[in-house]
């Protein structure tokens, strides 16, 4: 909660002043490079303590204005999903990022964006055989540093109504490790968990119906797959994962997505979305499109 305060107080100091400046240079430096070289910091006042997450897909039109151009923002995501290799187990996280992102004329949009979030995977240390005992059940991390690259292209049926498709791609940058201790047939032991290479793929398709006040309704269907590994540095018995890497992937390939963009003051826009696979993941962001 600190860090997404934080986050948010940095934002809100990221909107410049561009109708101020003039055509031809602001302060010797040309407009165009002036807005990059502004954008870019307020890109490192956001993401400052934080670097590159998920998210959600966000409505099927760019977030750009009309003409095209750059959006910036930031946002939270809980992201519940289930994984399996022989057994199951509810991988969840929280993640806060900051976005930044280029659209052209409400037909297409790409966007990158950069996060942290903690890790869990429920039953990891959870044993199996009375022999075993376990301090704790769940494995869990703090401080994952993840990235998000995607891309969006939008068709307008008329001023209302409009289908978009998208692709949308995550990458855990770093590893994520938690220790276990316990005791296997009255023997004390300790062993180390690892998630490594942690990524997820998703494409959809979307429908849009803009009401007014530029209020932007949308739904749509989507399909994924996601991916990752759990190493673990000894086999105990009655525990879920043995010596060595075992690949963990997500149970269900489809499912449904359906969020709200709403127009606030000073250019600012809120999307809160919601979808399902296995489990229900939500969220919101806040961006400003230049």
């Amino acid at each position: 909660m600190n860090l997404f305060l934080k986050v948010t107080q940095n934002f809100r100091f990221c909107k410049p002043d561009l109708a101020a400046m003039t055509e031809e240079t602001k302060g010797g430096v040309p407009t165009q490079n002036f807005k990059i070289v502004m954008i870019s910091l307020c890109l490192i006042l956001a993401v400052r303590g934080v670097a590159a997450a998920g998210g959600p897909f966000g409505p099927p039109q760019p977030i750009s204005k009309a003409p095209g151009g750059l959006h910036t923002g930031i946002g939270y995501w809980h992201d519940q999903d289930l994984y399996k290799n022989g057994t199951e187990h509810v991988v969840n996280q929280d993640q806060i990022y900051s976005e930044i992102g280029y659209g052209f004329k409400n037909y297409w949009e790409i966007y990158g964006r950069f996060g942290v979030a903690d890790l869990k995977v429920t039953d990891a240390f959870r044993s199996q055989t009375a022999a075993t005992i376990t301090s704790k059940s769940d494995f869990y991390q703090d401080w994952n540093f993840l990235g998000t690259l995607g891309a969006k292209g939008f068709y307008p049926f008329n001023k209302r109504f409009g289908v978009g498709a998208f692709l949308q791609g995550s990458y855990q940058l770093n590893d994520a490790s938690d220790t276990i201790s316990g005791t296997q047939g009255g023997v004390p032991f300790t062993a180390e968990l690892r998630v490594k290479n942690r990524w997820d793929m998703n494409f959809g398709i979307g429908l849009q119906s803009t009401l007014p006040y530029d209020v932007k309704l949308y739904l749509g269907p989507y399909v994924y797959y996601a991916e990752e590994k759990i190493w673990s540095s000894a086999t105990i018995p009655g525990l879920a994962f043995p010596a060595g890497d075992t690949t963990l992937r997500n149970k269900t390939n489809f499912g449904g997505f359906a969020g709200v963009d709403l127009s606030m003051a000073m250019g600012f826009h809120l999307n809160l979305e919601g979808r399902y696979a296995e489990r229900l993941s939500a969220g919101a962001a806040v961006t400003y499109a230049y």
